[in-house]
């Protein structure tokens, strides 16, 4: 156990500010440095608007916090997924059990209460553009640098925690030490953000209570709602091909793709064609590293340790479940960091390979399954079974977004009802007798297996 109670968080962003409150509730004192400008500035400039969904393993970081009441009263629940066929033809397929959502949260405003939490506390002291470059691997002083002033220094801290986001600088200090490894895996696609502003009224021009999905295949869209009564937007479309961002490049072109994928779309977007050339095309990158510590004195968390794509919305919640999963072993060890944080790395590990698995996997499910007849007709079977055999059968969103079982366990447990399915949609005219007794003759063995 550190004599001194301090620590340095690098990275201001979503789990960098939420650890730094649960460090001050422990009473530690905790220096955050963030490369950005004070985002609640208002002359601050970039970051990103994307809306994220909150679901269970967020929240019960959010409770922890103290600010769930506060995030709920500006969350929007989305209930299930609508699809939007080519032809403009709606498809509702709810999330879970009734009652189940996950939350549209704006990643800016929710950022900013965090950033508020933990600038209330006398223990937190943030600092701003002050970039992290990494670290002396000899004597663990960090390496900071004024993103104005461009002037570097060195700082001391016996506890270091790297929450700075897919590039971090302490991550990469720690990428050119023995023994640690390494991958980075950019999918062939970008996404841009779009948005649809809300009726004159204030009131939101499609379901607000839905994702919506825009399936096409290899390329979708996707909108969450705002509480202002618009959406925001994603595009998701490989960069290069025939579908791709490098054949959008002309408003003809954009217009007769909107035309052709999106067409019920177009008349919700008025400023589609200035969004499209204003908003920039950015790229989706999964990371993995393994150890996640250095010297059981540095340790990186969220993204800075795995970085995984949107399209299983776990991203936030991974990151948040981090900051309690490491909470409650601070706790188990009395605030030993070094047993800390060595379990820490050791144990969380596999599931956020698990999850990043998952993410990608997911991506084939939303752009292109969502809309298969088969797929559909699996979901209902899935609802029927966990109905009737509740503690048997969960389905695999459910255990990810819906509980606290471990990523590692519903990637298992994917492999385990993939095949289970296969046996159930094989059965002839299964569409018209699937609830006539034989989904239960293939279950009852597949669940005694």
């Amino acid at each position: 156990m550190t004599d001194q109670k301090k620590a340095v968080v690098s990275g201001a962003g979503l789990v960098g500010c939420l650890w730094s409150v649960f460090l001050a509730q422990r009473g530690y004192q905790v220096d955050i440095y963030e490369r950005r400008g004070d985002m609640r500035d208002s002359t601050f400039e970039g970051g990103r608007s994307i809306n994220l969904a909150m679901s269970t393993r967020g929240w019960k970081a959010m409770e922890k916090a103290g600010i769930r009441t506060k995030i709920e009263s500006v969350a929007i629940p989305m209930t299930g997924r609508m699809m939007h066929a080519v032809d403009g033809e709606l498809t509702y397929q709810a999330y879970g059990e009734e009652g189940q959502a996950i939350y549209s949260v704006s990643r800016g405003g929710l950022n900013r209460e965090l950033m508020n939490i933990a600038d209330e506390s006398p223990n937190v002291q943030l600092h701003f553009n002050q970039r992290c470059r990494g670290f002396d691997k000899r004597t663990l002083d960090l390496h900071i640098e004024d993103t104005k002033t461009k002037e570097r220094r060195m700082i001391q801290s016996p506890l270091v925690f790297a929450a700075d986001g897919a590039f971090s600088g302490i991550r990469e200090s720690m990428r050119r030490t023995d023994r640690f490894n390494y991958a980075q895996q950019y999918l062939p696609h970008g996404y841009k953000e779009l948005h649809i502003p809300p009726n004159p009224d204030g009131t939101h021009q499609i379901d607000k209570n839905a994702l919506h999905i825009w399936p096409r295949g290899h390329f979708m869209m996707i909108a969450l709602p705002n509480q202002d009564g618009s959406f925001t937007c994603t595009l998701f479309l490989p960069y290069e091909g025939k579908q791709s961002f490098e054949n959008l490049q002309t408003d003809e072109q954009v217009i007769d793709f909107f035309e052709t994928y999106f067409k019920d779309s177009i008349p919700l977007m008025p400023d589609l064609l200035e969004d499209f050339k204003a908003n920039k095309t950015s790229s989706l990158v999964t990371i993995r590293c393994n150890p996640w510590q250095y010297k059981k004195q540095i340790l990186l968390m969220g993204d800075a340790s795995h970085a995984i794509v949107p399209f299983y919305g776990q991203g936030m919640n991974s990151g948040f479940e981090d900051c309690t999963l490491l909470d409650a072993l601070a706790t188990k060890h009395n605030e030993d960091w070094s047993k800390t944080i060595q379990e820490f790395s050791d144990t969380r590990i596999k599931d956020a390979n698990a999850i990043a698995d998952l993410a990608l996997r997911n991506f084939t499910e939303m752009s292109d399954k969502v809309g298969d007849p088969m797929f559909l007709l699996r979901k209902k079977i899935e609802k029927y079974l966990h109905e009737k055999y509740p503690t048997d059968f969960l389905p695999v969103y459910s255990m990810v977004t819906f509980s606290h079982i471990p990523y590692s366990e519903a990637l298992a447990e994917t492999k385990r009802q993939d095949a289970l399915f296969d046996k159930i949609l094989a059965i002839p005219n299964i569409e018209e007798q699937w609830n006539n007794g034989v989904v239960d003759q293939v279950f009852e063995v597949w669940k005694n297996k």
